[in-house]
């Protein structure tokens, strides 16, 4: 017959019942204090993530001014987002043929995280909305020659379609995220085909190139996407471990296609890449 204690209201409670009770309250206990210390080991790696690249800043800042102004170009931007990308934990690898000058690519759009991974590695300069918040972020961009667009100004997309083919004609690479914004990861948003005007008044040596951004099983982790950005950046500056990504530099594509085939061939290669890799499904909303 199993045991039992009267309790001050009373009551008896079995022997069992108690011990299951202290056991719970053993297991919670262990339970909370491992999710503080994760936590807390979070922050510290976020704290220590953003003295380097800070630090790194501080650096190559004066550098790349000086090299600037005595050599009317500098190096240093490619340094800087590859050196960051490597500290904020992402160990690129490239796969594809090398990109010709006078190159335009599109690629899918998971993560901040992309601007410097691609960046660090192909040296693109980048398609971006006009307004980047923090002045600092703003100076930055414009050191990669950073070209800005309002997707809102339906009446000045044809002059900026005309603006990013002159980029496109330059010897540095330029991309754009047709997607618009960051995604969830696990699927592709729909391509916006209107700054893919640009490729009806480029040159016809300018190459058009689609580039997959690959996070494998991480993807969903890193994506940016129903969170503010501070929350988000804590996040990323905060995961254990390193990130490791495949950067597909995929062939070009026929440009004598109008510009919403050629979002939809840039898309399709993009989710085939993304499938293969993966073994799944072509990664579109209807197929996750």
């Amino acid at each position: 017959m199993k045991s039992s204690k009267r309790f001050r209201d009373g009551s008896r409670r079995s022997s069992a019942s108690a011990s299951s009770t202290i056991a719970w309250s053993f297991t919670a206990s262990h339970s909370t204090a491992t999710a503080k210390s994760e936590t807390e080991s979070s922050q510290l790696r976020a704290a220590i993530r953003s003295l380097l690249l800070l630090l790194l800043f501080a650096v190559i800042c004066p550098i790349h001014v000086a090299t600037k102004h005595l050599l009317g170009k500098s190096a240093w931007p490619k340094r800087f987002l590859g050196i960051a990308a490597r500290i904020v934990g992402a160990r690129p690898i490239v796969i594809g043929d090398a990109l010709d000058p006078h190159t335009l690519l599109i690629s899918n759009h998971v993560s901040w995280l992309d601007i410097l991974i691609l960046g660090g590695t192909t040296g693109t300069a980048f398609v971006s909305k006009d307004n980047l918040g923090h002045g600092v972020i703003h100076w930055l961009a414009d050191q990669n020659h950073t070209l800005y667009v309002r997707r809102e100004d339906r009446k000045g997309s044809r002059d900026q379609a005309m603006a990013i083919a002159r980029a496109a004609e330059r010897a540095q690479p330029i991309a754009l995220f047709p997607e618009g914004t960051t995604g969830p990861g696990d699927h592709l948003l729909p391509f916006r085909s209107s700054l893919l005007e640009a490729t009806s008044y480029a040159s016809a040596n300018v190459q058009i190139r689609p580039v997959v951004l690959d996070y494998g099983p991480a993807a969903t982790e890193v994506g940016w996407h129903g969170e503010s950005g501070k929350e988000n950046v804590l996040r990323i500056l905060g995961r254990k471990g390193t990130l490791p990504v495949i950067v597909h530099l995929l062939p070009p594509l026929d440009r004598t296609s109008d510009r919403k085939a050629l979002a939809q061939k840039a898309r399709d290669a993009i989710a085939e890449t993304l499938a293969s890799s993966r073994g799944s499904a072509p990664l579109y909303p209807d197929h996750r």
